[in-house]
């Protein structure tokens, strides 16, 4: 009796949950917000921000219907392979500074990184929340944050990306101000949204835009493939980004955010600023078909190699993958997937390789340009028995 009653129960629920996923679809304009207020651009219309060409990147990935989508999504009727229930992290305690030309990187999940480089503790897209979403109803952590949050460094600096509420996540912004009342860096718009983290403040630019940090620092808000909104009806009000941090030596930090591939120019436009030392770059959240290789918001392995080889960064780390269950490729597809076409192009995986959430790594300076990768087989790899094996 009583599980039958527990049964229903949770069918109540699922109906509740998947009736407010639709309803974010279809709500009334009320929910609609003015971010930003500007003249006109290549990437802007007055109203709403786009990609060039207008590629529309918040099209339904499977193609159909939104409704039918949030339907097979919330109900697991959607052929995904299973996920873990959590997955094992041991955090580490990042040191206070870390002073000089030394660089120790510590991927704390998801998109957030910790870059301690020159005394300058910095943070991407941090989130701490177990849930992302609004109302905290959206996909769960199945790894816990790599750093605990009360063993995080005092940060000077944060890097926000674009209002999507697994990298605007406004808890833990909160708490961050709060704390240690950084600087912090976003595009166009999403200071009004960040604004709601117990009033904290935030300096915006346009692509191309340079923000001045101090002590030869400052962070240039660069072009990425991407959308935002924060329910639906405010689509694409405020910009979203990547960001290359110019530092004054060893190389600059690049941070690639979410993006997908576009027109495949703007990892030279980041390259362009200074060599890059070390880069961030997405490679999950990319199969929503069996089969599918990205999307028009995402990267996945294929064109993550391709970025790493236009910017020429000397070291890059995969982000964006096995933190939150956003797409229906299987936990550790992406980084699998990325050093098997490393491996079969022939290129040195290490220089482009998963690294354990919480572990922190170091990350030698620049010594001159690095010569292009051999891609004349990536094709060829990506079409390969082992890379297509992989769900």
């Amino acid at each position: 009796m009583i599980a039958a009653v527990l049964k229903i129960a949770g069918a109540i629920v699922l109906l509740l949950v998947i009736l407010l996923g639709l309803a974010i679809t279809v709500v009334p304009r009320f929910l609609d917000r003015i971010y930003y207020r500007g003249p006109p651009s290549d990437h802007f219309d007055g109203e709403r921000f786009f990609n060039p060409g207008r590629d529309d990147t918040a099209e339904i990935p499977t193609g159909g219907s939104r409704i039918g989508f949030l339907w097979r999504y919330f109900t697991g009727r959607d052929g995904r392979p299973p996920w873990p229930e959590r997955v094992e992290v041991h955090p580490s305690r990042p040191p206070a500074r870390v002073e000089g030309e030394r660089m120790l990187v510590t991927w704390i999940g998801h998109a957030t990184v910790l870059v301690q480089t020159h005394g300058l503790n910095i943070l991407t897209d941090p989130i701490w929340s177990d849930r992302t979403g609004p109302w905290r109803i959206g996909a769960r952590r199945v790894a816990a944050p790599g750093v605990r949050f009360e063993d995080l460094p005092t940060i000077d600096l944060v890097l926000i990306s674009h209002n999507h509420y697994d990298h605007l996540d406004l808890p833990t912004l909160r708490r961050l101000w709060t704390r240690d009342h950084p600087r912090i860096v976003t595009s166009l718009g999403n200071d009004a949204v960040i604004a709601q983290a117990g009033g904290a403040k935030a300096t915006t630019a346009d692509w191309g835009g340079e923000v001045p940090v101090g002590h030869g620092v400052s962070v240039v808000v660069v072009r990425a493939q991407h959308w935002g909104t924060r329910y639906s009806t405010d689509r694409n009000r405020a910009l979203w980004s990547g960001f290359v941090v110019r530092l004054p030596s060893g190389g600059n930090f690049y941070f690639a955010a979410d993006t997908g591939w576009g027109d495949g120019r703007w990892p030279a436009e980041a390259a362009s600023h200074g060599a890059i030392r070390f880069a961030a770059l997405p490679i999950g959240a990319f199969r929503f078909v069996p089969g599918q290789m990205r999307i028009g918001s995402h990267m996945g392995p294929i064109e993550a190699v391709r970025v790493f080889d236009r910017t020429g960064a000397g070291l890059a780390l995969p982000i964006h993958w096995g933190t939150f269950r956003l797409s229906f490729e299987s936990h550790d597809t992406p980084p699998r997937m990325l050093a098997a076409l490393m491996r079969c192009t022939g290129n040195d995986p290490a220089r482009f390789a998963a690294h354990a959430i919480g572990m922190g790594f170091e990350v030698p300076p620049v010594s001159g340009p690095r010569p292009p990768l051999d891609l004349s087989r990536l094709d060829a790899c990506a079409g390969s028995a082992e890379v297509r094996a992989l769900q």
